[in-house]
């Protein structure tokens, strides 16, 4: 698919990875539309960073776990800007919960997002794309779906469920729409890592450093117009998983 004078969503669109993606999709021509939840202040900056492009760019504020406010959101989507020819599933929440837990807000909060909010966006999204048989769809995933973290199983659980639903989506919209996902490795630290933890995260990688947001913004914009891959993940990771392999060889 040609970029160009294509309408794209990025939920979670205006920090972090999710900037660099909507900033590289205006780059290459889109009119973007930044899905935020709670950072007014961040969507906007970023806003006029994108129609710098000299693109058409709306902000769009919505809880997407709350299938309301999706609705709301695609209803004003189609009222300012039009139909959505791309879509990146960005948005993610990353609070601990161990197991067991006596308290299910953080689980349902961060599946909330990563499943039911993606679902809901996608499900959207994809009937615009099919009323225009074109279409591209985009989740941001990690390597947890093949790694589990100690303490954090609702994000695990979040972001291998959007795995799968790369999968179904590639498989239920085929042949008009195309479904892939991206794998990233360490890009941005957390805020709270120290400095030691950020380097011992960095070695563990085969290329020793961290990536950036750009890598990420590239990869999304390489899945869109390579028009034969389809329903499938490319992990953008500096070899860490591969990484911990060399250092038990060392």
């Amino acid at each position: 698919m040609i970029i160009k004078d294509k309408t794209a969503l990025i939920t979670g669109g205006a920090i972090r990875v999710g900037r660099a993606i909507t900033l590289g999709l205006a780059e290459a021509g889109a009119n973007v539309v930044i899905n935020y939840h709670r950072d007014a202040e961040a969507a906007a900056r970023t806003a006029q960073e994108a129609k710098m492009f000299g693109v058409s760019v709306l902000t769009a504020q919505a809880d997407i776990s709350d299938w309301e406010q999706v609705k709301r959101m695609f209803a004003q989507i189609h009222r300012k800007i039009g139909p959505i020819d791309i879509l990146v599933n960005n948005s993610s929440g990353l609070k601990p919960t161990p197991l067991p837990t006596d308290s299910i807000e953080a689980w349902q909060e961060v599946t909330g997002i990563l499943v039911n909010g993606a679902f809901y966006v996608s499900n959207l999204a994809a009937m615009d794309m099919l009323e225009k048989k074109q279409g591209a769809i985009v989740n941001i995933i990690d390597l947890t779906p093949w790694e589990a973290w100690s303490g954090y199983a609702a994000h695990v659980v979040g972001k291998s469920a959007l795995l799968a639903l790369t999968r179904q989506l590639a498989i239920d919209l085929a042949p008009h729409v195309r479904v892939n996902a991206i794998a990233p490795g360490p890009i941005l630290p957390p805020v709270g890592y120290s400095p030691e933890k950020i380097e011992r995260i960095a070695a563990k990688t085969l290329l020793g450093r961290w990536g950036t947001p750009e890598d990420i913004s590239r990869t999304v914009n390489f899945l869109i117009e390579s028009e034969y891959i389809n329903a499938e993940v490319i992990t953008v990771d500096g070899g860490e998983l591969y990484g911990r392999r060399k250092a038990g060889a060392d």
